[in-house]
């Protein structure tokens, strides 16, 4: 879609005072699929030059901002840690085509901050951390499940920018179990969950994100028992937190959370995993 109100597309290496109308640019598919009409500058950050994903010497991962979601799927396929049959879930989830593979971003999927983003999805349960910089180039961290506040909203501020996303060395040894249902066959998420189980203390973390307006990441020090697990969890999201709209009434997305999560629960502490990764 033309953007007819922009008037100006700036190089994010040029270094310009933030003003309003402005955007940061990185893959686009969300700001030219629909009418844009408060921005009259877009700020490109595709020439930045950042690696796309980077292994630190204490053996986290940083995926930057404007990696995109081609390049994490080939990165994951060679990627060495039981974690990372993750990733290709996730990136699956999208249900999007090769085009927009290789154009979105994870920068952009979390600053969307849409309850369905699956790279939401995957940073939260891995429990991530978003490196933000602000105009005048401080920085702060704060964790993926927290930057996500609500339905479309996220902690940004004025003209800040997510810089990129670390994933923790440990996260990425855990066993994991994915589950996503949608109310129709290429539907988008109503609902998904996914478990990851610590290998060295047995420590067991749930994470619901697409049937609520925000990720709920619960972690256990023990794998809870069923009923501990549905307690928690119906406790933990309030009832304005199931998120309504026309992929899914608050009722089900509810109902099918609690189901996933008990699958997903089942599946990493049995010693059989589940040969089905999603429920449709």
């Amino acid at each position: 879609m033309d953007l007819n109100t922009v008037l100006e597309v700036r190089d994010g290496r040029q270094h310009a005072l933030w003003r309003t109308g402005d955007a940061w640019l990185g893959g686009g598919t969300y700001l030219f699929s629909e009418p844009q009409p408060h921005l009259r500058r877009l700020v490109d950050l595709s020439r930045m030059g950042w690696e796309p994903l980077t292994r630190l010497p204490d053996g986290s991962l940083e995926i930057a901002a404007t990696c995109t979601i081609a390049q994490l799927s080939r990165f994951a396929a060679t990627f060495p840690v039981p974690a990372a049959p993750l990733f290709e879930q996730c990136c699956r989830a999208f249900l999007a085509s090769f085009k927009i593979w290789n154009m979105a971003t994870l920068g952009g999927n979390l600053c969307n901050g849409l309850p369905a983003g699956p790279m939401i999805s995957l940073t939260a349960a891995l429990d991530g951390s978003c490196l933000l910089q602000a105009q005048d180039g401080r920085r702060r961290r704060v964790q993926v499940a927290d930057f996500i506040t609500g339905a479309g909203r996220k902690d940004l501020g004025e003209g800040e920018l997510l810089r990129s996303v670390t994933l923790p060395a440990r996260a990425l040894t855990c066993r994991t179990a994915f589950r996503q249902v949608s109310l129709y066959g290429l539907g988008r998420s109503g609902a998904l969950v996914i478990g990851t189980l610590d290998p060295l203390d047995g420590s067991l973390a749930i994470t619901v994100t697409a049937a609520t307006v925000r990720p709920f990441r619960l972690w256990f020090p023990t794998p809870p028992t069923a009923a501990v697990l549905h307690g928690t969890l119906d406790g933990a999201v309030t009832e304005p937190e199931w998120f309504d709209d026309i992929h899914g009434l608050p009722a089900w997305r509810r109902h099918m959370a609690l189901r996933l999560a008990e699958e997903v629960r089942a599946e990493l502490t049995t010693h059989s995993p589940s040969a089905r990764e999603a429920v449709r």
